[in-house]
């Protein structure tokens, strides 16, 4: 633990490297507190804390946080619906949805709305650090259990027949070798981290190939990401 405390410490240290901006979203005030309070000593740079909907969709638009650590069951505007207003095209805010559900159907709902990761709330205060850090790079996080519910969500998804393409539809664009090696790996759900070991190169250069994947097929999220590619069979190759 001590040098994985180390190894993030010398993170975020790197010149080239800001703070990871976060917003912290939940109607309980005194959890809300404490939470931006322990990202906050944690090295993060909390710019932002709302504590229902409405307030959440304003403030997260106007302080532009990286990722937005959001409660589901908000008064004013549910939290998936506050992540559909905030995550879609243009968007580079991710969101890691804090909840005290671990219903299967919630995290469905969440990830459908845009969200990159889930936790439950009794997940401690190093996971919910660490899930920051990754969902702040485009890694999917999620309680230990729910991934491969979600990655089977995906499958479904998948199934469903995609609609015919109309006669004035650009053609498929072009991914190199590379970029469709990335998204085979993502599609059979490893992380960022995980695929930057398995090619031996840098997360940040995964980042891009997907980024780039992204704005080739115009996508706009890790959702429809993998939808395209288990459509097309990649995540049995």
């Amino acid at each position: 633990m001590e040098k994985t405390d180390k190894a993030h410490g010398e993170e975020k240290q790197r010149p080239e490297q800001r703070p990871v901006k976060v917003m912290v979203v939940d109607d309980h005030p005194m959890w809300r507190d404490a939470v931006a309070r322990d990202l906050g000593e944690a090295g993060f740079d909390v710019v932002a804390t709302a504590g229902d909907g409405p307030q959440a969709v304003r403030r997260a638009r106007a302080a532009a946080p990286d990722v937005l650590v959001l409660d589901l069951n908000l008064p004013g505007l549910p939290g998936v619906e506050v992540c559909r207003r905030l995550v879609g095209a243009g968007s580079e805010l991710r969101v890691l949805v804090l909840s005290a559900s671990g219903e299967h159907a919630d995290v469905l709902e969440a990830v459908k709305s845009g969200a990159t990761g889930y936790l439950v709330k009794s997940a401690s205060m190093e996971e919910l650090q660490d899930a920051v850090r990754r969902t702040a790079v485009g890694d999917p996080v999620f309680t230990p259990g729910l991934a491969g519910l979600v990655l089977g969500e995906y499958r479904r998804l998948a199934s469903d027949p995609a609609p015919p393409a109309g006669p004035d539809e650009p053609a498929v664009p072009h991914l190199t070798d590379r970029e469709t090696e990335v998204l085979r790996l993502v599609a059979k759900g490893l992380s960022y981290r995980q695929i930057a070991e398995r090619l031996v190169i840098s997360h940040r250069t995964v980042q891009n190939h997907v980024q780039n994947t992204l704005g080739k097929l115009q996508l706009h999220n890790r959702v429809e990401l993998v939808r395209y590619a288990i459509q097309r069979g990649l995540d049995e190759e």
